[in-house]
């Protein structure tokens, strides 16, 4: 710690007591590693407000002696958003004491939440409620609603509802000078200026700390129906996405692209899966449709007329529908768990690209085929959110790249996956990005900048829009507190 630093640690350690202050390196090592494990930083303490009045004197206090701050969630993030950088300058500010849940304006369709509640423990208190937030993920039990907002995540259910931007009905946060901006009241009409809240939504903790939020619910599904499908090709699955979604009547909630070499990955990686489908397909389609209001057609009715009309159509090639409520959550356990299946398998680099949905198939065929012609050895996947036009594109290193869990030694294989990532990533990222960029599409679809693609937005970004954000930076955080390195290089 900076000799600076100590009055500011007394008068921290002060205001949020022992269970919000720790200079133990033990206790906040396990947060300074980013969730893929490719960066690490450094932190000269740790702390942990329990409320609003408590984040706005801290920052406050950090903002008088220019000490910056890194606020964290679950730690679940994709591009190293949450991590401080080596120099051991900054505060670790985490949000996961702030967990409450109010029920009282359920009536509204909203729920009052703090930033660190988790988005599982959301999901089960409003489901005593007979209400549910539709926003899931596969790190649904470690991802937090401030890191959800901080990243305007999205998830499976965005083509049906929308992204963290249309589920978030009103926030709270606090500016880098400590002062409040309470939009908790939610209002459904408010013209006074800029929409400030909607510009806190995907900044990444960079102009403010988010520390409540109203989210909008929808009513608890009264029934749901999960098709597997096999399909030969990425436009195969698009004109299947077009022939459901036109005739689903709005019901037609996820649709899932995913190739076979990532449902194979994942079903050898999950004790216990099995195929869902008896014979292999170069493409699979997860597809759910629900039901939330009682006079709406069953799901399983829906989803069967529909499968029938598309077999007959020839857009499918063999489909399972789910049979109960266990296989519908077994399908989407697979989907859920490719990232995690992928990282075990060993060293890949991944990208969370969006192009205009009509030309995903497109970009999907040309981009796997251009990286593993140039990279020999590669193995490209894409796989995501097909309808809103958002796939995680993700490359294999080649298998002489082992796995930390391989034979060699763990030191052995870390140093092969950091020097594959050195001398090949970029390269491979460039030409990802060079590719996405061709079919004007974005860098990032919703994991965020973080520090991972700071670099590639700073290089690629329209210049309009960087001047614009780096003048909105400057005007809210003139001294760079909150979240250095993150989204705009210095």
């Amino acid at each position: 710690m900076a000799i600076e630093n100590h009055d500011v640690a007394k008068n921290l350690a002060a205001l949020l007591g022992p269970r919000g202050y720790t200079e133990d390196q033990s206790l906040i090592a396990p947060w300074l590693t980013d969730w893929r494990g490719r960066y690490t930083g450094r932190a000269w303490a740790m702390v942990s407000p329990a409320d609003t009045q408590q984040v706005s004197a801290l920052v406050a206090l950090c903002a008088a002696h220019r000490i910056a701050l890194v606020p964290q969630g679950g730690n679940s993030g994709m591009v190293a958003g949450a991590t401080p950088d080596d120099s051991g300058d900054a505060l670790l500010l985490s949000m996961r004491r702030m967990d409450m849940i109010a029920i009282d304006r359920i009536d509204e369709g909203l729920v009052l939440c703090g930033a660190g509640v988790i988005l599982q423990s959301l999901h089960a208190a409003l489901a005593e409620h007979g209400r549910r937030f539709p926003l899931t993920l596969g790190g649904k039990g470690s991802a937090t609603v401030g890191g959800l907002i901080s990243t305007n995540a999205g998830g499976t259910q965005v083509l049906r509802h929308g992204t963290m931007r249309a589920l978030v009905a009103g926030l709270e946060a606090v500016w880098p000078d400590g002062t409040v901006l309470d939009g908790t009241a939610a209002l459904k009409k408010d013209n006074r200026g800029y929409d400030l809240q909607q510009l806190l939504i995907g900044a990444e903790g960079t102009l403010g700390v988010v520390t409540r939020a109203a989210l909008r619910t929808v009513p608890a599904l009264i029934d749901r129906s999960v098709a597997w499908i096999g399909v030969p090709s990425p436009h195969a699955a698009y004109r299947l996405l077009r022939f459901l979604a036109d005739r689903s009547g709005g019901g037609l909630e996820g649709f899932e692209i995913m190739p076979h070499a990532a449902v194979a990955a994942t079903i050898d990686h999950l004790p216990g899966a099995r195929w869902p489908l008896s014979a292999p397909h170069p493409w699979h389609v997860l597809a759910e449709w629900v039901q939330d209001v009682a006079d709406a057609a069953a799901p399983a009715v829906t989803a069967q007329t529909l499968l029938a009309d598309a077999f007959a159509a020839g857009l499918a090639n063999d489909a399972v529908l789910s049979s109960s409520e266990a296989q519908a959550s077994a399908f989407w356990q697979i989907r859920d768990l490719i990232s995690q299946a992928e990282r075990a398998h060993g060293p890949a680099l991944q990208h969370d690209i969006s192009v205009p949905a009509g030309r995903m198939a497109d970009f999907i065929t040309e981009a796997c085929a251009r990286v593993e012609a140039r990279f020999v050895g590669v193995l490209a996947l894409a796989f995501g959110h097909l309808g809103d036009g958002n796939v995680h594109f993700h490359v294999r290193a080649p298998q002489a790249v082992p796995a930390d869990h391989d034979r060699f030694e763990q030191a052995s294989a870390h140093a092969a996956a950091e020097r594959w990532y050195r001398e090949d990533g970029n390269a491979i990222s460039a030409l990802v990005y060079d590719m996405v960029e061709e079919y004007g599409g974005s860098i990032s679809a919703e994991h965020g900048i973080g520090q991972a693609k700071a670099a590639e937005l700073s290089r690629r970004g329209p210049p309009a829009r960087l001047q614009a954000m780096a003048r909105i930076k400057q005007a809210l955080d003139p001294d760079g507190i909150m979240n250095p390195g993150k989204i705009l290089l210095a």
